[in-house]
């Protein structure tokens, strides 16, 4: 990992490629293992119901012992075997193999994440990653609504089948939270880019700035295609909206506020002085991932102050009885992000056991410009607002065993929701084709239409999303075996006009 001095002052990857002699040492400790339950093959479940370890059941102990032998190319074939996209996973998966590590009862678990970004880097750095382009093609088309990771999963499964696949982003570029939700400095977005040149070298078509429902009619999709994916995520944040001060300007969504950040960094458009960090005293809300890539954003923007609150009470050292092995510890974890505070401001921003109770408008004038218009449908009701009352506090309340105790006012300029998501934020879409008071997960789903990822599941990992989008491709190709086949390719559809209103 760079140093977090050093890399304070760019969007930069924060983690370095790692050192081959160094992950041939750590994967010798694989060969340690007695039962591997990293990847469980369907096997046991967590409390949560969700299989512990890989969720794409990646062979892990085989390109493991492969790295340890310097079989690069290799371990490389064996990793993509199950997993299409190593170079996302090895980056911002957390790594609920590791959790799951056998090595881990007794000793430090095996870094796998580390050793699988090893392994893809040299994949890249040797071009021996090429387009998987079919031999033949079929005369099955596909569409595929959002390029997130759940979509290009299973766009680039169809396409290796041999149908004909577009992918639909209503966005300006592919990717989905690839690209605009997860900042540059966990996920290079040369690197996505890669990817989805190789998709589009196989035969993948990409129809970005296409928000189907409003630019394209969905029935025409429909008809024109032999199925239809949704992995349109689940992108309709938690709100605050209760609370007193929820509408003051400067009390923004986090994922707007992400978007803006990562459109700065590589477009070099400008950041909107609403959600601008610089020189102001930033507070956070929710303690997920999410918030720690808004105070690594705030940071590099050079924020006077960063707080981060949660309402969870601090995580245990260690793993605790409610979370027994294999699953996630549960423990307290110190993240990028939080380093780079240390770094910054001297001190860790997390504090723990922290309700809001309202917000409260600054005691001194300040005018904020109306917010540019964010690409369609990320910003919540509360996002944008015109010039009026900027925040410049908030209220909040330190909890102890979940009963309220004292309260204080602390300063914030710019308060950031990162407090989750509650499903899809296009119901009428969902509705549109069929789905019962637009509810993706009605079963079963009306007919040739699949979900996949986040719409499907709720809010969860990329390496679920992929998962998902490998299950619903082969699903889609067993159906397309025993039914009869669609319009020929090259069959055209209809757009609409887009509402003016």
């Amino acid at each position: 990992m760079r140093d977090p001095v050093l890399r304070l002052n760019d969007f930069y990857e924060v983690y370095e490629q790692p050192d081959p002699n160094e992950v041939r040492a750590e994967s010798e400790r694989c060969m340690n293992c007695g039962a591997a339950f990293c990847m469980p093959d369907g096997g046991y479940l967590g409390n949560d119901g969700v299989a512990a370890g890989c969720p794409i059941n990646n062979r892990i102990p085989e390109w493991n012992a492969l790295a340890q032998r310097g079989r690069w190319r290799d371990a490389y074939d064996r990793l993509a075997l199950t997993n299409n996209f190593p170079e996302f996973t090895s980056r911002v998966c957390p790594a609920p193999c590791q959790d799951a590590c056998i090595v881990g009862i007794h000793d430090r678990p095996v870094a796998i994440k580390s050793i699988e970004r090893a392994i893809i880097d040299r994949a890249m750095d040797e071009q021996w990653i090429k387009p998987r382009t079919p031999a033949t093609r079929t005369n099955r088309r596909i569409a595929i609504i959002g390029s997130g990771p759940a979509g290009l999963a299973a766009a680039d499964e169809l396409n290796a089948q041999g149908h004909h696949v577009t992918i639909y982003e209503r966005n300006d570029q592919p990717g989905g939270l690839l690209m605009y939700g997860i900042p540059n400095m966990k996920l290079d977005k040369d690197v996505l880019r890669m990817r989805i040149d190789l998709m589009q070298q196989a035969g993948i078509t990409f129809q970005t700035n296409t928000d189907v429902g409003c630019d394209l009619d969905p029935q025409r999709l429909v008809h024109d295609h032999d199925a239809l994916v949704l992995a349109t995520g689940a992108l309709a944040p938690r709100d605050l909206s209760q609370l007193p001060g929820r509408h003051l300007t400067g009390v923004v969504q986090a994922l707007p506020y992400l978007e803006h950040a990562t459109r700065h960094v590589l477009h070099d458009t400008p950041m909107p002085e609403v959600m601008n960090a610089r020189d102001k005293h930033v507070v956070i809300i929710g303690g997920g991932d999410t918030g720690a890539d808004c105070i690594a954003t705030a940071l590099r923007q050079r924020a006077r102050s960063v707080t981060n609150i949660t309402r969870r009470d601090t995580p245990p050292s260690q793993r605790d009885k409610h979370h027994p092995w294999p699953g996630p510890t549960g423990s307290y974890v110190i993240d990028y992000a939080h380093d780079e505070s240390v770094a910054r401001h001297g001190q860790s921003p997390r504090t723990f056991a922290i309700q809001p109770v309202a917000f409260h408008p600054s005691t001194y004038p300040r005018t904020c410009p109306r917010t540019p218009p964010l690409a369609h449908s990320l910003a919540s009701p509360h996002t944008h607002t015109p010039n009026g009352p900027h925040v410049g506090s908030i209220e909040i309340r330190h909890l102890h065993n979940n009963k309220s105790a004292r309260t204080e006012t602390i300063p914030a300029d710019l308060i950031i929701l990162a407090i989750g998501f509650t499903g899809s934020d296009s119901p009428s879409l969902l509705t549109r084709l069929g789905f019962v008071d637009g509810d993706p997960t009605q079963m079963p789903p009306p007919a040739k239409i699949h979900t996949a990822g986040d719409l499907r599941s709720g809010p969860s990992l990329v390496v679920n999303a992929i998962a998902q989008g490998r299950d619903v491709a082969n699903t889609i190709t067993q159906s397309l075996k025993t039914s009869p086949p669609g319009l020929e390719p090259g069959t055209s559809w209809t757009r609409t006009r887009r509402s003016t209103n």
